[in-house]
């Protein structure tokens, strides 16, 4: 494409933009989806041309002149990017189409309806900007526009005060993580005198790359949802509508990241030393978290944030391999990073609109008033069991893969290291092994207690399966899933090329043609050689049984002649042991209306228990509540009372009149 073209690819998106707008403010609630829906397909066809361009070969480079105090700003899609804008579409895309189902019209103001899907339609724009604007000035205010329009998809029901707390939260994190942002842009500006992302690698070539890179890390750490930084993450993917918590699945901040990782020319070790460290912390951290939470939606916000440390895990291993000049272990880092990276945002969006139809079909997010809906949701059920397979890492699915070459990097890299970094090597390969088993737990109790079993408090009988828009996009990803499963050599073949700004293309072809990949390739082969043998057995059993006359009975209750829904396993006493095991880092709190004193008639109470975030708890709200008991310290000043205000104002002026005769104003 020629410059003006470049031009023009940007007033078109913004063009179909601002006509989908148009439309979304007039037509009838009941069409307002659809019509999101029409015009997210039609940008994301636009915007797909020149990403399939590049990674067919091609380039798409160009700078937009003439704009002042903006400067030039350069438009680039390298192939990461090129494949992240693809990833981007077809996640908006099937989001999109699930939202037509999942939106009730009926029950909500138009005006409202109005604001959410436009919203929809310029988070999207702002997405697939954010991927290809070079200049740092452009990119704070695409930047701004995504987390704006990102808090009013968040705060659809803006009438529930959680909800609002939830909008709130994310917006205080991402101004913070774009300060911190903002800050690494003016250090490199000052420094290279230029705009432009190419004067970050300037910088890092000929300064110290550590400082720089911690700078970007936390700033984009926010948006990632890395530990310290993830406590806005459990509030918006739990209110939020299950379509918006599908799409923020796609972590720009990490693609951001690698991004800057791109630009990295020195001290890997050291960076990879503390990243590796960090994002084992997070994994832990947040699966031990998902594993004791009994709000499901909860669970698969705590799940994201162990799986942001198994990416930042592959970056770090990465980074260890440049500091050693060894290819294969930068080559397994970074490229089950990516790889892994993908496959969140497949499996993550599988599993909230599973959760999304659950909370339709029965009102709660409360694990524990749920149970025995694979009865009435059998598809649904299905849908989650095939994320929580896929997100544990279990074959045939896409999340055996990318693990797979994550633990494939460890080994390979113990024997090449000095003995500090093989023990930080075997510690990483031990905690990532860890973090499957617990993620494992933590998925069996979540699809076992809501949909096995009999029903606890809600009644099951009038629930029923959500509509088509609700389940094909599930399907379409699960497809999409086991295509990576089934033949992981051609998408990791399509990772590794994008590596070739850190590793040479030769040392490249040299990991690809040898006996590693070999072993990825097999996986493919073995997991085909699973999926006929389930077959097999499924058909036989079919033949078998199809003869006979199959009597339904219940399951044996160990001799209770009267079973009932208490005798089940709660979402609290599966994981009850866990947690106490590890009371340290998941708190237990407990809500509780103590009796008065001379309260001789008590009134109905009601106990309950629940795990809060150690760093919220600990951090965030100790730090909140002292700074509230200092400025309450001056409370005096603003008490009300009118006679005292004025005498402010006269003490304000004697004030003046003093300093101007001492001549000190």
């Amino acid at each position: 494409m020629s410059e003006i073209e470049g031009v023009h690819f940007l007033a078109l998106t913004l063009l179909i933009t601002i006509v989908g707008w148009l439309l979304i403010l007039v037509v009838p609630n009941q069409n307002k989806s659809k019509t999101q829906s029409f015009f997210i397909v039609l940008n994301s066809l636009l915007s797909s041309i020149p990403a399939i361009q590049v990674i067919q070969g091609g380039t798409f480079s160009h700078v937009i002149t003439g704009l002042g105090f903006f400067g030039d700003i350069p438009l680039r899609i390298d192939l990461f990017s090129a494949w992240f804008m693809v990833l981007i579409n077809v996640i908006f895309v099937l989001s999109s189409f699930y939202a037509i189902g999942y939106i009730d019209p009926t029950g909500s103001k138009k005006e409202n309806l109005s604001i959410h899907w436009m919203g929809f339609v310029l988070f999207h724009l702002s997405l697939l900007w954010v991927s290809m604007v070079q200049n740092f000035l452009a990119f704070l205010m695409v930047w701004e526009i995504m987390s704006l329009s990102g808090w009013l998809l968040i705060i659809y029901n803006n009438q529930n005060t959680k909800v609002i707390k939830a909008g709130v939260n994310y917006l205080v994190h991402m101004h913070i993580g774009v300060a911190v942002v903002t800050i690494a842009f003016i250090w490199v500006m000052v420094s290279e005198h230029s705009m432009d992302f190419l004067a970050i690698k300037s910088f890092f070539s000929h300064h110290d790359n550590r400082w720089l890179f911690l700078l970007f890390f936390i700033g984009f750490g926010f948006k990632s949802a890395f530990m310290p930084f993830h406590t806005w993450s459990p509030y918006v993917q739990t209110h939020a509508p299950a379509h918006i918590s599908a799409v923020m699945a796609v972590k720009v901040g990490l693609f951001m990241l690698f991004k800057i990782v791109f630009f990295v020319q020195h001290d890997y070790l050291l960076i990879g030393q503390w990243l590796l460290t960090v994002s084992l912390l997070t994994a832990l951290f947040g699966i031990i978290n998902a594993s004791v939470h009994r709000n499901y939606m909860e669970l698969l916000a705590y799940s994201s944030v162990e799986n942001v440390g198994i990416i930042g895990s592959g970056i770090g291993l990465g980074f260890i391999g440049l500091g050693y000049q060894n290819h294969v272990l930068a080559i397994l880092g970074f490229g089950s990073a990516i790889l892994h990276l993908l496959n969140h945002s497949l499996f993550k969006p599988l599993l909230f609109f599973a959760a999304g139809a659950v909370y339709q079909k029965t009102n709660t997010r409360n694990m524990e008033k749920l149970g025995g809906l694979i009865k009435q949701m059998p598809k649904t059920a299905l849908i989650f069991l095939a994320g929580a397979l896929a997100i544990g890492g279990l074959p045939p699915f896409n999340g055996f893969v990318s693990e797979f070459v994550l633990y494939s990097g460890f080994v390979a890299g113990i024997k090449s290291v000095t003995l500090y970094d093989a023990v930080l090597l075997i510690s990483g390969l031990a905690g990532i092994s860890v973090v499957g088993g617990i993620s494992i737990y933590a998925f069996t109790k979540s699809f076992g207690i809501v949909f096995l079993g009999t029903p606890r408090v809600i009644s099951t009988r009038t629930i029923e399966e959500p509509n088509k828009y609700m389940r094909i996009p599930s399907y379409l990803i699960i497809l999409l899933m086991l295509s990576i499963g089934l033949f992981p050599m051609l998408y990791f073949k399509e990772v590794v090329a994008m590596l070739t700004p850190l590793v040479p293309m030769a040392h490249i072809q040299e990991v690809l043609q040898g006996n590693l990949m070999d072993t990825v390739q097999s996986i493919g082969k073995f997991a085909l050689l699973f999926i006929a043998f389930t077959t097999l057995i499924v058909a036989l059993r079919y033949y078998f049984v199809k003869k006979h006359t199959l009597a339904k009975q219940q399951t044996w209750g160990c001799g209770y002649v009267a079973p009932s829904a208490k005798i089940q396993y709660t979402g609290k006493s599966f994981s009850k042991t866990f947690g106490k095991l590890l009371n340290k880092m998941v708190l237990e709190m407990k809500s509780y209306k103590e009796l008065e004193q001379r309260e001789y008639f008590p009134e109905a109470r009601k106990h309950s228990a629940f795990y809060t975030d150690m760093f919220e708890y600990r951090i965030i709200d100790g730090s909140t509540n002292n700074l509230n008991y200092f400025m309450n310290r001056f409370q005096f000043i603003q008490n009300g009372s009118l006679q005292q205000y004025i005498v402010y104002g006269l003490a304000f002026i004697a004030l003046l009149f003093l300093g101007t005769i001492l001549n000190m104003l």
